[in-house]
């Protein structure tokens, strides 16, 4: 069989952390593939800080962010600036990850190419066309689009057939934010963070910054966190702020007279990673967070009225709790409570997002669309 070429397109902090495994398993396998990495800048310093981390390198780079970018501009650039890069490399294939306007705006930019389309992570649905908001209507789109589709779970299969997609294209693979977790994490991490954490305290993982939270939902929610911290001296909360100006603002109004919440900056994907790993629970209006915290073992509050990975709800690794201050205070204080049963149900709930071997599944996909004698990879029965 012919060497593969594969481009993979990714802008933004989470598409690179769920990519990474890709990258690196393609590079592995030169023979067979050449890989060609091509970002979009649709972020810039979280974006450079897990390039960082998983040692990736850019070919190309479209330096599209600017400031106060909005979807019309993020689509636009990418629609510009994208396309001469296509035809001058001529990909077989792209990959593109998820739900974020990189992705649509990459895959309608591949499909005026005529080039195949990998869609990894599709099949997520709310079936709330402004929930989440930008991204329902981008994965819905992209999966219009695509031409392979690299399911999570069983659920995003369920999906997809749902909507027309013929069974033959869509491949259950895991989630690559499983395989990540096993290039990040380490016994013998340290964090300054972390020293700020007092001994035998209960530390919360605080993440919270989507477009539909902010404002007044991000106001309850910092409510909540300071009303049972008032009652709770053995909890502490560590929140990595985005750098969303409006989101900064609200945090450090929020927080800025309790001791028990540390504000720090946005943290890499090793930093973060490994923070979920020793906290205690996490909460959070995060997509990926969802999956990967499963994975360590952590009980996920999530900060949304709906999610697209309902599969951790039925698993009973993830609770839905919005953004009501009471609500979001009483699933805290159930957690907290001493030998909470709830807690521990949560805590020892199987992962149903993955094994790890994601990546491998995407790769041996690709090989048999491209090669009808290669098998089509098993299925992942999680």
């Amino acid at each position: 069989m012919k060497q593969i070429k594969v481009m993979t397109i990714f802008g933004t902090r989470p598409e690179a952390i769920k990519m990474a495994p890709i990258i690196h398993l393609l590079q592995e396998n030169p023979t067979e593939f050449k890989t060609i990495v091509t970002l979009t800048g649709q972020h810039r310093e979280m974006l450079a800080q897990v390039m960082q981390a998983f040692k990736l390198k850019a070919d190309y780079d479209l330096k599209i962010m600017q400031q106060n970018q909005t979807l019309s501009d993020i689509t636009t650039a990418v629609l510009q600036k994208l396309p001469p890069i296509l035809v001058k490399e001529k990909p077989d294939i792209v990959l593109v990850h998820g739900d974020t306007t990189t992705t649509f705006a990459a895959s309608l930019a591949s499909f005026y190419q005529q080039i195949t389309i990998g869609h990894v992570e599709a099949g997520l649905r709310t079936w709330n066309k402004y929930s989440p908001f930008p991204e329902e209507m981008n994965r819905q789109l992209t999966d219009v689009l695509a031409d392979l589709y690299f399911a999570p779970t069983s659920k995003s299969r369920q999906n997809l057939l749902q909507q027309g997609i013929n069974q033959t294209k869509i491949f259950v693979t895991g989630n690559t934010a499983i395989d990540a977790l096993k290039l990040t994490v380490a016994k013998d991490y340290q964090h300054a963070a972390l020293k700020q954490i007092k001994p035998g305290q209960h530390l919360i993982l605080l993440t919270m910054h989507r477009r539909e939270n902010l404002g007044q939902p991000m106001k309850n929610v910092f409510a909540a966190v300071n009303q049972v911290l008032q009652t709770d001296s053995k909890a502490e909360v560590i929140y990595p702020v985005h750098l969303n100006p409006k989101v900064r603002q609200l945090a450090q109004a929020a927080f800025a007279n309790n001791p028990q919440v540390h504000l720090v900056a946005p943290l890499n994907v090793v930093d973060f990673h490994n923070l979920c790993a020793r906290s205690y629970f996490i909460m959070t209006d995060s997509g990926g967070v969802q999956e990967e915290a499963p994975a360590l073992g952590k009980p996920v509050l999530v900060l949304r009225d709906t999610t697209e990975r309902p599969e951790g709800i039925t698993a009973g690794t993830l609770r839905l709790v919005g953004t009501n201050q009471q609500t979001v205070s009483g699933a805290m204080r159930e957690l907290l409570q001493r030998n909470s049963k709830t807690y521990q149900q949560m805590a020892t709930a199987v992962n149903p997002y993955g094994d790890g071997q994601a990546a491998q599944r995407i790769l041996q996909a690709i090989k048999a669309y491209f090669d009808q004698q290669m098998p089509r990879p098993i299925d992942w029965q999680g």
